[in-house]
């Protein structure tokens, strides 16, 4: 027999975690379901100054792990598992996962987005061989060498700044002739003697051995080919939505977001979205949060009928 829950919550970030402390405070007995670590994409920040009542800033694995403890504090339940799919019918919620089915009233998804991928030669085969996609994570391997950064938003710029407290020299690749970083973001970025920036190019090949030695690049402008001597790659050119277990459970635009209304619901009803993972999301962890807190008041009123 499924276990049965009033609310299930698909996704432990700052989103998620937000809903589950706003759905156990109002009592509602709800699971939340997250696949890898609880805290969300903020956990690979080494310092997040942006988010409010730390002043000083706060290192992003501390501020997920802050946010799960307030978020169980008031009995929500937590559970290790990846969900497969959703089927919906006679206004329940049957939630299939890696670790078996679960089965609510209403669902929150807020599984937020993994990393988009460039898709060229060399990226598969040298993931975990010199291509990263969390400088946080893998920053201290590329001690006193050459390392690139692809992509101009502000996770890119920041990363970038990070990797100079490890590597020789940082070369910024993007493929835009300019940033599209917040400018106090670029003017630390554009002060550090180790970053080098490569604008209106993009990487068409990562090359190496049993390690990555090289990229091959094309400029936009000027269609010139050329290489640039590197031992690690770090790419952040944006973050791809985690809803292809959706497809025929909810509505989703063009870029597979899930389209909601300004209550977060979905176009099912009872199933409801919060965070990166929903339509015009500005991917801050603070608006991330603001969604869990919207959706899980909205599911409350909708189980009250």
């Amino acid at each position: 027999m499924n276990k049965s829950y009033q609310l299930i919550i698909v996704g432990g970030g700052p989103a998620g975690l937000t809903a589950g402390l706003y759905a156990a405070r109002s009592r509602l007995h709800t699971l939340l379901l997250e696949k890898a670590g609880f805290g969300g994409q903020i956990t690979n920040a080494e310092d997040v100054d942006n988010f409010p009542g730390f002043p000083q800033g706060i290192n992003g694995m501390e501020l997920g792990d802050l946010i799960h403890k307030q978020a169980t504090k008031y009995g929500l339940e937590t559970a290790l598992a990846e969900v497969k799919g959703i089927e919906v019918g006679d206004g329940r919620k049957l939630v299939r996962t890696s670790e078996g089915d679960f089965e609510a009233k209403a669902v929150i998804i807020a599984g937020g987005s993994e990393f988009a991928k460039l898709g060229v030669p060399g990226e598969a085969e040298y993931t975990g061989k010199g291509v990263s996609y969390c400088a946080t994570c893998d920053g201290a391997f590329f001690r006193d060498q050459a390392v690139a950064v692809i992509g101009g938003g502000n996770a890119a710029v920041t990363e970038a700044i990070f990797l100079t407290k490890f590597a020789s020299r940082v070369v910024l690749i993007h493929r835009r002739d300019h940033l599209r970083a917040t400018k106090v973001i670029q003017e630390k970025a554009q002060a550090n003697p180790k970053i080098e920036f490569i604008l209106s190019s993009v990487v068409e090949a990562i090359e190496g051995d049993t390690l990555v030695r090289r990229l091959r690049l094309r400029n936009l402008k000027t269609k010139q080919q050329s290489t640039l001597d590197v031992s690690g790659v770090f790419v952040f050119v944006g973050l791809k939505p985690n809803t292809d277990y959706l497809i025929s459970t909810v509505k989703l635009d063009d870029d597979g977001h899930i389209a909601v209304n300004q209550n977060m619901e979905t176009s099912v009803p009872g199933i409801f979205a919060a965070g990166d993972i929903r339509r015009d999301s500005i991917k801050q962890a603070i608006a991330a949060a603001g969604d869990g807190a919207i959706a899980a008041v909205s599911a409350e009123r909708y189980l009250e009928g």
